[in-house]
């Protein structure tokens, strides 16, 4: 399968999209979701899972991971509707159940509709997962206007903050939140100094709230990636890097997706019941230089 990925990576071409987050059926080639061989063993039957960006990238490829074990999805995104019903699509066809909901996750009242459409839709919610970004690309921080980083922060980690608020009051012992942050976070970016920024704060968010949530006996955890092909990719890097993105890793390529969700799954499911406040790392080894 190593090989199927480097492929990828060989086949990836110079190509640029105008907005964020991306449109992955827009992508050349496409990100792999899950891998042929992934066998699912019921980890998740019949729990319900709100993934916020599962429309696409790592979010599309966690929904499908979810159902592949069991679970039925709720995917929260923008405006990609063609994405969004694609997703909803790949979870069928693994014979669960997809809710498709559009909302902005800076607005908390639509985060709050989000969370009651679920439970009025399935009853109850068992896994949480934050995971909507958004990045821009600025070579000096004075390039960063106030627009700009208020928007990085309102959909990095204000989101997550409305998303847990509206969710907590439904998620009982045993359930699970899961924070989608970044290589970043820990490293940090020379040219992505506010997503970075958004990134540590998910970081020191999840574990403050395993600290907070540790009595009601909910777990909160985080999967930090490096340089995954997802469409926040095209979206936000020059056309002419996109071919190279990712080859600065030991492993010398990108990661996909499908490399990615196995994680997640692991962190919601019983599998993971020692832990909370904990980062899971998929970053090809990390970089060579910094």
């Amino acid at each position: 399968m190593s090989d199927v990925y480097e492929e990828v990576q060989e086949k990836r071409q110079a190509q640029a999209q105008e907005h964020q987050p991306g449109q992955e059926h827009s992508m050349i080639p496409e990100p792999i979701v899950i891998r042929p061989s992934y066998r699912g063993s019921g980890k998740l039957q019949d729990q319900v899972a709100l993934i916020t960006g599962g429309d696409s990238g790592i979010g599309r490829a966690v929904a499908v991971h979810f159902a592949r074990e069991g679970a039925d999805v709720a995917i929260l995104y923008l405006d990609e509707n063609k994405d969004a019903n694609d997703t909803k699509r790949m979870v069928e066809q693994e014979g669960r159940d997809c809710l498709m909901i559009r909302a902005d996750v800076r607005l908390p009242n639509q985060c709050q509709r989000a969370v009651e459409d679920v439970i009025r839709h399935y009853g109850k919610l068992d896994v949480l997962v934050n995971n909507a970004a958004e990045q821009h690309l600025k070579e000096q921080l004075e390039e960063i206007s106030p627009e700009q980083l208020e928007n990085t922060f309102r959909t990095n980690i204000f989101g997550y903050f409305f998303m847990t608020q509206a969710a907590l009051s439904h998620m009982k012992e045993g359930t699970a939140i899961i924070n989608t942050g970044s290589v970043t976070g820990f490293r940090g970016s020379a040219h992505l100094i506010d997503y970075a920024s958004t990134k540590g704060a998910i970081e020191a968010f999840t574990f403050s709230l395993a600290s907070n949530l540790a009595q009601r006996k909910i777990r909160v955890n985080g999967v930090a990636p490096g340089p995954i092909w997802t469409p926040l990719i095209p979206a936000s890097f020059p056309a002419d890097a996109i071919p190279e993105f990712g080859s600065g890793t030991l492993m010398g390529r990108a990661g996909q997706p499908a490399e990615v969700a196995p994680a997640y799954v692991f962190l919601a499911s019983e599998d993971a019941s020692y832990m909370t406040g904990q980062f899971i790392h998929i970053n090809g080894g990390g970089f060579i230089a910094a």
